[in-house]
């Protein structure tokens, strides 16, 4: 094998699939980053793979001599990041396993393995294929994974629901405290004709829970692409996400872009089990509602939490209908208190309720309008925070009771 390419681009597509590399691997051979040099197409392709999720990406280089190996991901990554930029050269033997990069200031070795003990990555055969806008992706996403759950025993919690239903994509997620439900359009099938099905050719088109782990590799790799649409495949428990980066290194649109296209692929192992009738848990009506500016409460809570983070994370809030403001406040035993006021539009009865002061800011981070909505019944049942305009988002959280 041998190839040449920018110290930039090969750092890039290294940092992303390093990423998936577990540190502990089951296998030695999973530690690596599977290397393939194609003399043809004059394309190299990166993969790493933990056997559960694995990330695949090629780009365009000059390739002399074709080969496959594999190298150790980490200390690749450490030497390249830190070597000038430049054109770099990668020469290897494929059975000695031993690469040489060469840059304008030296040359490093490094031992690899052998190609052949790399598992392949999954590959989906099925029919259901879907094209997904990257817009209603990254909002779906944004909106709801930071709700689900890191705690491992719960495995299905971890995962995200993504539930299709003719031209609707909806995620949600839930760590059994809060619950956050993103509803977006998928312009893409709004004039499909017929409309997108299952095998059965019924609706949903599809219904699965996905690692969030997963979702979160995918949602960075998004946010870094050009596409309008991803290709979405998914059979016998696994999930596959490719898709072709159009950006060029040429400033001229006639010019062919150098090197070629960039090609991304996603993989992932799909979670087991029956995910939660979120639907059922939010209410359908609320006694009391309150409007405020997502900023002001946004601020307001930050603050008090300085004095929460220091003994717990309780915040309290009370709803004044007559002056139509709400006041934040924290009482930290042995450490302080805090209270802010802020204006707010209130309908109902007034009301005291507390909340873990980061599920608030979590969802609050996450809105982008500049007014929110919040709805309660008694302080003990679910609230629900929306955003009011833009993204179709429910945020139920849970309160909590507090002894007098």
């Amino acid at each position: 094998m041998k190839l040449t390419c920018p110290q930039s681009q090969l750092n890039t597509h290294l940092a992303l699939v390093s990423r998936v590399v577990s540190s502990r691997p089951t296998l030695p051979i999973l530690a690596n980053i599977l290397f393939v040099a194609d003399l043809d197409s004059q394309q190299v392709s990166l993969t790493g793979f933990d056997l559960n999720l694995g990330v695949q990406t090629s780009f365009g280089a000059d390739v002399e001599t074709g080969g496959r190996l594999t190298l150790p991901a980490k200390l690749l990554l450490d030497i390249v990041s830190r070597l000038p930029e430049g054109e770099i050269t990668l020469e290897g033997d494929t059975n000695e396993t031993l690469v040489t990069l060469t840059c304008s200031t030296g040359n490093y070795q490094v031992r690899g393995m052998n190609a052949d003990e790399y598992p392949e990555l999954p590959m989906v055969e099925g029919e259901d294929v879907i094209d997904l806008p990257v817009d209603a992706l990254i909002e779906g996403l944004r909106g709801s994974l930071f709700a689900a759950s890191g705690d491992e025993s719960k495995q299905v919690l971890t995962g995200v629901h993504l539930l299709m239903e003719a031209e609707e994509l909806e995620f949600a997620a839930t760590d059994g405290h809060r619950l956050a439900v993103v509803q977006t359009l998928n312009p893409t099938l709004e004039d499909a004709t017929p409309k997108p099905t299952n095998a059965k050719g019924n609706a949903p088109a599809f219904d699965v829970i996905v690692p969030g782990k997963a979702l979160r590799e995918l949602e960075r790799m998004l946010q870094m692409q050009s596409t309008e649409t991803i290709a979405v495949h998914f059979d016998q428990g696994q999930l596959v996400v490719k898709w072709t980066n159009q950006r060029s290194h040429n400033s001229s649109e006639d010019a062919p872009p150098v090197g070629g296209w960039t090609n991304r692929r996603l993989t992932s192992r799909l979670l087991e089990g029956q995910y939660p009738n979120y639907r059922q848990l939010i209410p359908r009506q609320f006694s009391r509602q309150m409007t405020i500016e997502r900023r002001s409460l946004l601020g307001a809570l930050e603050r008090i939490s300085v004095l929460a983070d220091q003994r717990n994370s309780i915040v309290k809030f009370t709803l004044d209908s007559v002056k139509q403001e709400l006041v934040v406040s924290v009482d930290a035993q042995d450490v302080g208190n805090g209270r802010e006021a802020a204006p707010a539009q209130i309908s109902g009865d007034d009301l005291e309720i507390a909340f873990n002061v980061k599920y608030l800011l979590e969802g609050l981070k996450v809105m982008n309008t500049s007014e929110v909505q919040m709805q309660f019944n008694t302080p003990t049942s679910p609230s629900v925070l929306s955003p009011l305009g833009g993204t179709k988002m429910t945020y139920l959280v849970m309160p909590v009771q507090v002894r007098s």
